[in-house]
């Protein structure tokens, strides 16, 4: 089969990417295969890429947000069976047994593998996954609708309840590409008033159209205190004046896995008061499908720009120059 590996990591201008031919996956023990539809272009994907995060495995295949046919079962499998649709997320796997997991929260396991970092993931024409982690995929989605959702949505999701925002509250966000502008519209719908503030002009556009209060410069104040924020730009610089932005107790989650350096912080301008800056790790698979269930609920719309599956380094350049509305999505050929 076809699969994309990072072979260099760098800037996207210097070809970090290869296609290569390997092996279709057996499944083990507790695995199902999938003959990959479509998969989502995170910034994970792009971190990755560019050496912002280590590769974990030689030669690696990204893609954490894939939607695929199951064609192959494993012993001992009980959840899914040949034909089913299926998503594999970011959380590949847990222990189960360190302190964390034992807790619920297993987003902070002390031994977690993540697909597309750990193991292949999804910019390929198969992947298996561990039938635990995988999630059933709501019928009112699409493939190109789905993708975005399972890592994007959720992780966006996670922020979005770590900030605390309170009901009917003020929601600023920082940056709007995949993850935040699904996080918006589960804040929309149950109430808030959304404030975006982003460097790009389209995305101040599609923010609008999804029912934003308002949609100004990353770097402008919101026109009123917020209640909440959170910062989906991996942009050290902007955690001040997010923070400043905040009211009386306001919290600012940073959605990122990785952040550019933070400026220093003078206590009394930006953290006194009780504003809160706090990060957001991964993710539950309670998380995953609470979010799943509430975007059928409210009818999220999710916005996406496809590409070939042969377009990966395309899509990641075009992601890495701010070119992609929404969600960028790789369709094997015969997909949807």
């Amino acid at each position: 089969m076809l699969a994309w590996v990072v072979d260099r990591p760098g800037p996207m201008s210097t070809g970090p990417l290869r296609q290569v031919e390997r092996p279709v996956p057996v499944p083990g023990p507790g695995q199902v295969r999938l003959q990959v539809r479509v998969c989502g272009v995170c910034r994970t994907d792009l971190h990755l890429a560019e050496g912002d995060l280590a590769p974990r495995a030689p030669l690696v295949t990204p893609g954490h947000e894939v939607v695929g046919v199951v064609d192959g079962v494993g012993a001992s499998c009980t959840r899914f069976r040949k034909g089913d649709r299926v998503g594999v997320p970011w959380l590949a796997s847990t222990c189960g047994t360190c302190r964390f997991c034992t807790a619920g929260r297993e987003n902070l396991c002390l031994a977690p593998l993540f697909t597309g970092w750990d193991l292949h993931g999804g910019f390929a024409e198969s992947v298996v996954v561990d039938e635990r982690y995988g999630y059933a995929i709501p019928d009112v989605f699409d493939d190109l609708e789905a993708a975005p959702l399972l890592c994007a949505g959720i992780i966006g999701f996670r922020a979005l309840r770590m900030s605390r925002l309170p009901p009917g509250g003020r929601l600023g966000i920082y940056g709007f590409g995949a993850s935040a502008h699904l996080a918006a519209q589960i804040a929309l719908a149950e109430g808030a008033r959304v404030h975006v503030l982003t460097r790009a002009p389209e995305a101040r556009r599609l923010a609008l159209e999804l029912g934003a209060s308002s949609a100004g410069d990353a770097r402008d104040a919101p026109p009123e205190p917020l209640d909440a924020a959170i910062l989906f730009a991996p942009v050290g610089d902007l955690v001040p004046p997010a923070l400043a932005a905040l009211d009386r107790g306001g919290v600012l989650a940073v959605a990122g896995i990785h952040l550019t350096d933070i400026p220093a912080l003078d206590y009394q301008e930006y953290l006194f008061q009780e504003r809160t800056l706090c990060s957001v790790t991964a993710n539950t698979r309670a998380d995953g499908q609470e979010f799943l269930r509430l975007a059928a609920d409210y009818g999220i719309r999710v916005t996406t720009t496809p590409y070939g599956m042969d377009q990966a380094d395309q899509a990641l350049g075009d992601l890495a120059a701010d070119r992609v509305t929404g969600a960028a999505v790789l369709v094997n050929p015969g997909g949807p």
